[in-house]
């Protein structure tokens, strides 16, 4: 997940009269707001940070990455040719 945490707010005409120039600087941060008036009401999300929410918001996802992290600290790995073999 990237780190890049700037906020850019833009208005929904603002971003109605320049979509793709939203769409590219969405791809370099993870989201954009949208604004209605003066009220922050939407979000332009980019895909890899929306792929990283959905699982974050999976239950099972987070156990599996506990269980993963406690097998990792105490030794519990696989090496590369264990793990894929004579791919």
């Amino acid at each position: 997940m990237r780190n890049n945490y700037t906020n850019i707010t833009l208005t929904s005409t603002t971003l109605r009269n320049n979509l793709s120039d939203a769409l590219d600087e969405v791809s370099n941060k993870e989201y954009l707001l949208i604004a209605r008036g003066k009220k922050i009401a939407h979000a332009l999300v980019n895909l890899d940070f929306l792929e990283d929410l959905l699982a974050f918001k999976n239950k099972k996802y987070l156990v599996s990455i506990k269980k993963a992290r406690k097998e990792y600290k105490s030794g519990d790995t696989l090496t590369h040719d264990q793990v894929f073999g004579d791919l």
